[in-house]
């Protein structure tokens, strides 16, 4: 009974935050409160002082068009903390707009996703930086796991789950059952290494150099890894490499498809890769089941359809598929006593009880 009190007494006293720490996008989600923040990853710092100037959306519109002094930041790179202290400073940005939105006494108990196959290291810096930030609590949770509990799979069950969680900087390739991962892969293939694919496809094909938000632009507007009836266009503006003058072409949806190819052929050959190892009882659920596809990658117009071609398993789309794992994060956070056992250990625990 004393600890039923106490509980309630700390529910009142301090706010309950799930963070979605992307490498393309963060999204926090308050307890009472829903998704409060959807903003890309991206910290804009003053060298010269050593101070944050910008986050999130202010920060992403400086990439590229700042002065030198003033560098614009992924500090999470292909779902890895690259820099502790810009990554510090993004969670504090984060965790101070959850507490305008629900201001409480106490500091917030925190739940953060971060990708499958994370090293002891890489997660020791997620919790370190989320702590220093002002978290009075930390767990961790891998973002499958998190986005198949947002799309209400029934992981607890022993039913095969297969969830592909293709983000910016790595796409997650999982089997869930009863609870735990069956088989996994965690590839570098993403909405960034895409990106990059698209810069080096116009450098050589047309002779210009683009930005890294001129080939995202460029992506969103005509991916399409299958051909339609009518052909997709939209103009990249860079620079000539012959003349160092800008330039302007026309870049279809026939040119994404050369310059995305290897990359979505190494996607593919990875979750053959998982679909090889999984048990067969496993496997013919999935097959029943289908896979469930999640993340921005998700969005990317017949990706679905290739890996249902590829694979002969029936692929869905996600409800909402950016917002999976964050909406995960929110359902733990509700009963985390129950998913306790699908949270990543923190070290000290461990050597504590031992």
């Amino acid at each position: 009974m004393f600890k039923n009190k106490w509980e309630q007494w700390m529910r009142f006293l301090r706010n309950d935050i799930g963070i979605d720490l992307g490498t393309a996008n963060m999204l926090v989600y308050v307890k009472g409160k829903g998704i409060i923040l959807n903003e890309p990853s991206v910290v804009a710092v003053n060298q010269k002082t050593g101070q944050v100037v910008a986050v999130g959306i202010e920060a992403k519109n400086m990439l590229g068009r700042t002065p030198p002094h003033i560098i614009a930041v992924r500090p999470i790179v292909e779902g890895v903390v690259s820099d502790f202290e810009v990554t510090e400073e993004m969670i504090h940005y984060l965790l101070n707009k959850a507490q305008t939105v629900s201001k409480k006494i106490l500091g917030p108990r925190v739940l953060v996703g971060v990708p499958s196959g994370i090293t002891n290291v890489e997660t020791r810096a997620v919790r370190d930086a989320t702590k220093n930030a002002g978290a009075s609590e930390v767990h961790i949770v891998e973002e499958p796991m998190s986005a198949a509990i947002g799309m209400h799979l029934p992981i607890r069950d022993p039913v095969g789950n297969m969830v592909i969680d293709i983000g910016g900087g790595t796409a997650d390739i999982v089997i869930i059952s009863l609870g735990g991962v069956v088989s996994s892969k965690n590839v570098k293939i993403a909405g960034d290494k895409l990106n990059n694919d698209i810069i080096s496809y116009i450098r050589n094909e047309f002779k210009i150099i683009i930005g890294e938000k001129t080939a995202e632009n460029v992506k969103t507007c005509v991916i399409a890894l299958l051909s339609g009836e009518i052909p997709l266009e939209t103009k990249a503006r860079g620079r000539d490499l012959v003349t160092g003058l800008p330039k302007e072409v026309m870049v279809t949806d026939s040119d994404i498809r050369d310059a995305v190819s290897h990359s979505v052929e190494a996607l593919i050959e990875a979750v053959k890769e998982v679909l090889e190892v999984t048990p067969p009882e496993v496997l013919s659920d999935i097959m029943r089941r289908g896979v469930y596809l999640t993340g921005g990658g998700a969005l990317i117009k017949g990706l679905s359809d290739i890996l249902s071609e590829e694979t002969k398993i029936p692929v869905y789309i996600a409800d909402n598929p950016l917002t999976c794992v964050v909406r995960g994060t929110g359902i733990i956070l509700e009963k985390l006593e129950e998913y306790k056992d699908i949270l990543i250990a923190d070290e000290n625990d461990i050597s504590n009880k031992t």
